[in-house]
């Protein structure tokens, strides 16, 4: 306890000064004594069972039901077993941003439901509670207690001369970082807004923000939030002179994060959620220990992307060679598709400019839509490809795209770490036009609201897309979280076969997995030599068996192989 106790007490030193370290321990103090504290329950952080699936709460409706309710029935019927943990976008209630904007951080949107409805939904699964660290909506009492230097929000958010030369700042839009507000004495002030207008960035300079943002964090743990995501954590610390982007104090604020957690709730997992390069992206491990458990794994989906627009697996396989963890308490997140889109930055330094825009054009010829960022010398370029996974993957494909798509969702599913869908995904969505042109927003494209009769009437057509897919899925999930190999940690070899093939061998204890992926349109036979010393190998999904000798892939065909495997 008492170590406990010195390291968030240094990492608060270093963050904010002897000083103003001594005045920040006085105000997080009472929040970490009052705290229940209870002991770690489970030996790892992760197993082969986790696996996440992504919503909002508002994603399923019925009518004169509130929607979490609905999601409830839904997800017991078709999701328990299956997902260990429902993520859920934030559910708060808010002004713009489709819930990143939020009004209160401590209450549910009334239109979704209540904690009571979140609770019973933990009955079933654990949580992943949306942790918007960066910002808080223009809407709140926040900024207008803020606006009227009410006691305690006077240095809330950040007010910049709208002079001061802001060039060097990363922008993740192509908008401006400055927003006009008046204050009630007629002052007007320029805020710093990294998203939007309505977004107002904290300014974690500010003791008061430091001890209202623990105390949000206590609260998420103890409405049973198991996995924390720290939404847009990579902006949280702003340094004028510099990008803002990644700093030293951000890190440190990460660490202080899983420090206290560490203390008080030690089976509670970090999240870090940053849409940059791979380089960037695995900083937030820290050493191993002492920084978020998990990040995101942004370059997979448009690696993912790319194979199969290219049809050629060369380039994710030659990436996936760098995905091993020293750290036993560290595990990738990955998924393929978001709540926005298809992230491009973290294809700095994988792929060639000329390739980049191949996916760009090839989104927007399948309908989706374009995110860009503002560069350091004003100009913009891509950000984010919007877009549902389901369209990116089937593009122009009509005879076997259920099949096309469940093979990309296998080689995430087989890839090393915890794996995550979004709920569309599971669903089979196609891009909501329609709710683009309603919302005037692009990343709309991929957060369609369903009436959930419907949904179900279609899932109950064995024939229809979105039941072929849901029903794959679901055996995917099923036949993964029973195999040891693919436990989060468990070793890993990505194999040469062939161009189109994405192969990986996944083993623990006596068990070896080949995860075989035909990323093409065409039949791959792999030849007499692959996998020769295995003997007679088993697909896990269809208890087939095969021989090293026949081995052959059809289109966008995927295999589980194991030797000498008995269901």
């Amino acid at each position: 306890m008492r170590k406990a106790i010195k390291q968030i007490r240094d990492l608060l030193g270093r963050i904010y000064g002897a000083q103003g370290g001594a005045l920040a321990w006085q105000r997080i103090a009472p929040l970490i004594e009052n705290f229940p504290a209870r002991k770690r329950s489970k030996k790892a952080y992760f197993t082969e069972k986790d696996a996440v699936l992504i919503t909002y709460g508002d994603t399923l409706r019925a009518p004169g039901e509130l929607p979490l309710t609905t999601f409830r029935r839904f997800a017991v019927r078709y999701l328990k077993g299956l997902f260990s943990t429902i993520h859920f976008l934030p559910f708060f209630p808010y002004s713009s941003d489709d819930g990143f904007a939020v009004i209160d951080f401590f209450n549910i949107d009334p239109h979704l439901g209540t904690w009571h409805q979140i609770a019973e939904i933990n009955q079933d699964f654990d949580l992943m509670i949306d942790y918007v660290v960066n910002h808080f909506s223009a809407k709140s009492q926040w900024l207008t207690n803020y606006l009227a230097d009410r006691t305690g929000f006077e240095e809330f958010a950040i007010a910049v001369d709208p002079a001061t030369n802001l060039s060097m700042v990363a922008r993740p839009r192509a908008l401006p970082l400055l927003t006009p507000f008046l204050k009630p004495n007629g002052q007007s002030v320029h805020l710093w807004t990294t998203f939007s207008a309505d977004q107002i960035d904290f300014n974690y300079k500010s003791l008061a923000v430091l001890e209202k943002m623990i105390d949000i964090l206590l609260y998420y743990v103890s409405r049973g939030a198991t996995i924390l995501r720290l939404d847009a954590i990579a902006y949280l610390w702003k340094e004028i002179g510099t990008d803002c982007l990644h700093r030293p104090e951000t890190h440190l604020m990460v660490k202080l994060f899983r420090a206290i957690l560490d203390l008080l709730a030690p089976d509670v997992i970090l999240l870090t959620e940053t849409n940059v390069p791979h380089h960037e992206n695995i900083r937030y491990f820290g050493n191993g220990n002492d920084e978020a458990q998990m990040v995101y794994n942004f370059t997979l989906p448009p690696l993912l992307y790319h194979s199969f627009l290219k049809q050629d697996a060369t380039a994710l396989s030659e990436w996936a060679r760098g995905l091993p963890l020293a750290s036993a308490s560290n595990a990738f997140f990955n998924f393929s598709a978001s709540h926005d889109g298809i992230g491009m930055r973290p294809l700095e330094g994988i792929l060639p400019a000329s390739e980049q825009r191949a996916l760009v054009a090839a989104a927007q010829a399948c309908g989706g839509e374009v995110s860009y960022k503002r560069n350091p010398d004003g100009s913009q370029s891509p950000y984010e490809l919007n877009i549902t996974f389901v369209d990116a993957i089937i593009g122009n494909e009509t005879a076997a795209k259920a099949q096309k798509f469940l093979a990309s969702q296998a080689i995430q599913y087989a890839l090393p770490g915890v794996p995550g869908t979004y709920i569309h995904s599971l669903l089979g969505s196609c891009n909501w036009r329609a709710g683009v042109k309603s919302s005037g927003r692009a990343r709309t494209i991929n957060r369609q609201k369903l009436q959930v009769q419907t949904l179900v009437s279609e899932l109950k057509d064995p024939g229809s897309f979105r039941a072929r897919v849901l029903n794959g899925y679901r055996h995917l999930v099923k036949i993964r979280c029973q195999q040891a190999a693919f436990h989060p940690k468990a070793g890993f070899e990505i194999l040469n076969l062939d161009p189109g093939v994405f192969a990986i061998r996944r083993f623990a204890g006596p068990q070896v997995i080949h995860a075989l992926t035909n990323v093409t349109a065409r039949t791959i036979p792999l030849g007499p030599t692959c996998l020769a010393e295995q003997g007679e190998l088993r697909d896990l999904l269809t208890g087939q068996r095969y021989t090293p000798d026949s081995l052959v892939l059809a289109p966008f065909e995927y295999l589980w192989l194991s030797p000498g495997c008995d269901a």
